[in-house]
């Protein structure tokens, strides 16, 4: 039956190889009692020479990094106590706005604040435009005064999340602990080909796509993580059987705190990216290089649609939104027509 799945659930995106709107694409199925089935097509590189897309690629997770890395060793470091969820960011980092301590609104900002993008903070900043000293970007992050509006998924937030984590444990990200197939970039392993970046100069391929990540050091809060296939359906296998979190640390991400987000997290709503027929209680997030995760905790049920949509360039109507769509909606449907649901 997983094999079947993976077939309905693969459909969408083969037609997009198709028609050339992706290059490629990997789909990986698990569910709760362990079963899982993988599908490949179509390429990791297209130019300047072509390359066939395998299993063993790794890719370039994008923002999948907030919450298989930034997320998780938030909630672990609140697990041990050495951080509370509902305390400002500055028990972490006293020197936030360090100028302006009586009326800066980003010393007021919580860890969970962050975690469910529940800020003034924008959207995103072209951070990399200010210098190339990592150490000075990041003293930029903490003494700028942000542009104050209304709640937005912002890069900023974990941004911010990143070197909390920094500070609380005395080393950089890439000094924290990753499962067998994550990495921080370069990874150890083949990569698949993003965009043909035109302030590096190069088609990006085992180098992190983010720019302000790039110029911050390839390793931060909301980007810079590189995995297999088989390292996110693990992750997410462990979300589902509690291997891999703590009962407080699913309660956070599984819990809405602003609208449809959780502690790191979205949750399913009319029109979301997992498409419209998961559960209420499914968590899912999305990476701007064409990747996402999905997990719906009532079926037993997770999948991981990872695409190379940005190659050679993120400016070209690759169909995304629409196709991780219905790819969640066809694994759903698939999985409904031949197994009951797991208990939540």
């Amino acid at each position: 039956m997983i094999e079947h799945i993976a077939d309905r659930g693969f459909a969408a995106a083969a037609a997009a190889i198709a028609a050339g709107r992706i290059p490629g694409a990997t789909l990986g199925v698990v569910t709760a009692d362990g079963r899982r089935a993988t599908r490949v097509a179509g390429l990791a590189q297209r130019e300047p020479v072509t390359e066939a897309l395998t299993v063993e690629h790794w890719f370039d997770l994008a923002s999948l990094s907030k919450v298989i890395a930034t997320t998780t060793m938030i909630l672990r470091l609140a697990d041990a106590g050495r951080l509370d969820l509902d305390r400002p960011l500055t028990d972490a980092i006293p020197d936030l706005r360090q100028y302006d301590v009586a009326n800066a609104a980003e010393r007021r900002l919580t860890f969970r604040d962050c975690l469910a993008h529940r800020t003034h903070l924008p959207a995103v900043e072209p951070i990399y435009t200010y210098g190339d000293d990592p150490d000075r970007l990041r003293a930029f992050i903490l003494q700028r005064e942000w542009r104050a509006g209304p709640p937005v998924y912002s890069d900023i937030n974990f941004l911010l999340l990143g070197i909390a984590i920094e500070r609380l444990t005395g080393g950089p990200l890439d000094a924290r602990p990753l499962a067998a197939g994550l990495s921080w970039g370069p990874p150890p392993g083949p990569a698949v080909a993003t965009e043909h970046c035109r302030w590096r100069g190069r088609v990006l391929k085992g180098e992190v796509h983010d720019e302000n990540c790039f110029a911050l050091g390839g390793r931060t809060g909301h980007a810079g993580l590189f995995g297999t296939v088989t390292a996110v359906l693990d992750f997410a296998a462990g979300l589902m059987d509690g291997s891999g979190a703590s009962p407080a640390m699913l309660a956070a991400i599984r819990t809405p705190v602003a609208g449809s987000r959780s502690c790191g997290w979205e949750l399913r709503h009319p029109g979301w990216s997992g498409g419209d027929a998961c559960t209420p209680g499914t968590i899912g997030h999305t990476g701007f290089t064409g990747t996402g995760l999905w997990i719906d905790f009532a079926r037993g049920l997770a999948w991981t649609l990872l695409t190379n949509r940005v190659h050679p360039s993120r400016h070209s109507d690759s169909g995304i939104v629409a196709l991780r769509a219905a790819t969640g909606d066809s694994i759903v449907g698939a999985f409904d027509s031949g197994a009951p649901r797991a208990t939540a």
